[in-house]
């Protein structure tokens, strides 16, 4: 199991939990000190008062919560965030409102989740040609409906 230092940036903020022994992602919670509103479709900036170190090639995946985007049209901006392992400061997610109505959110909700995922350092090699393939350069629905 993979360890994970975490610092409270605020004595208020709340440690990252998961739903079930198996669950990928980690419920990230609001830090606040009063209730925020989201505009419709509009992004406000919630902190968590937490900060990671997470091990080296890996990153932290801030996806949606599945509850809270289907029901309460809430989800992170960039849709998935990414935070690199040498990241110190304090995870924030922009969260966006699909919806047309002003969405509440309070201290204590919980508005993302964090899955821990591994990455391979990589290197670009220019060259002037690729190798074929079958696919080629077709895209977008090439490849089926």
């Amino acid at each position: 199991m993979a360890q994970v230092r975490i610092k409270k940036r605020n004595d208020r903020a709340i440690l990252p939990t998961h739903g079930s022994p198996d669950a990928a992602g980690y419920d990230l919670y609001a830090c606040l000190d009063a209730e925020v509103t989201v505009p419709p479709h509009e992004t406000v900036k919630i902190g968590t008062g937490l900060s990671l170190a997470l091990p080296e090639q890996t990153f932290g995946a801030v996806f949606a919560r599945s509850g809270l985007a289907a029901k309460e049209g809430l989800r992170p901006a960039n849709c998935v965030g990414v935070c690199d392992s040498d990241y110190r400061g304090e995870y924030i997610i922009a969260l966006h409102n699909d919806g047309d109505t002003p969405r509440v959110v309070r201290h204590g909700d919980r508005i993302a989740q964090l899955v821990l995922l591994p990455y391979l350092p990589i290197e670009f090699e220019e060259v002037d040609a690729l190798g074929e393939t079958e696919r080629g350069a077709g895209g977008f629905g090439s490849t089926g409906k």
